[in-house]
């Protein structure tokens, strides 16, 4: 048992930042892509926080959100992405930092700002990561603690990226959407159930969330695509 957990927290370790490691990829355009229809989605409207999270488990969205981080700050605009994913966080991992101090400690703790916010090693962007996993996750999210952070942050950067759980999992994902300009749901291809994805898209509607889009992950892309033969 002990051998398998080990196991999974290296693959987490492991996890490569696409945008990073090969930013002239078809995948890394991609992200851009996905960049340019988020600053194109509400014209109208400022959208500063953003959250991302999906139907269910194991459909990528941690990573989606990372690397979506990334292309904004590879845009020069001050960017901080938040692990709020309070029972299975993984930003740490990714980034190689401590899970503490974290949005746990400014929330239970009444830590400030300045003490838990951390450098990525990337120009432009900042991480908040989970801090000491709290038993009672929903509640913590939803308090008056949570919202007074979030309007201290709109004001100290250009684009803010939560990742939160699965919406179909718990409650937090919607508690945050409500507290965000916009809601974007990753979809696993071939993984996620279209029940699931109907049952989500009806859950974060019920909590008032603006769902500004989905992100298709996984999708596998023939090797005869006209993309490839442009970028050759």
């Amino acid at each position: 048992m002990f051998k398998k957990k080990r196991k999974k927290m290296k693959q987490v370790a492991v996890r490569k930042l696409v945008t990073i490691a090969n930013p002239k990829s078809i995948i890394s355009e991609q992200f851009r892509t996905v960049r340019t229809n988020i600053n194109f989605s509400m014209p109208d409207r400022e959208l500063k926080t953003l959250l991302f999270t999906s139907s269910s488990i194991g459909e990528g969205k941690s990573t989606i959100a990372a690397n979506v981080a990334i292309v904004f700050a590879q845009e020069g605009k001050k960017v901080l992405l938040i692990d709020a994913d309070l029972r299975k966080p993984t930003m740490h991992y990714t980034f190689h930092k401590s899970i503490s101090p974290g949005l746990t400690n400014l929330l239970t703790s009444r830590w400030n700002f300045e003490q838990i916010v951390k450098e990525s090693g990337l120009n432009g962007l900042d991480l908040i990561t989970c801090g000491p996993i709290p038993s009672n996750p929903a509640e913590i999210l939803g308090t008056s603690l949570m919202d007074i952070f979030v309007k201290e942050i709109r004001e100290k950067y250009d684009m803010i990226i939560f990742d939160a759980p699965p919406v179909l999992s718990v409650s937090d994902a919607q508690i945050l959407s409500n507290k965000c300009d916009g809601t974007i749901l990753v979809i696993s291809s071939g993984k996620a159930e279209k029940r699931n994805l109907v049952k989500a898209k009806e859950v974060l509607q019920a909590s008032k969330a603006n769902i500004i889009g989905t992100i298709l992950n996984n999708y596998k892309l023939e090797k005869d695509h006209y993309y490839y033969q442009y970028y050759e």
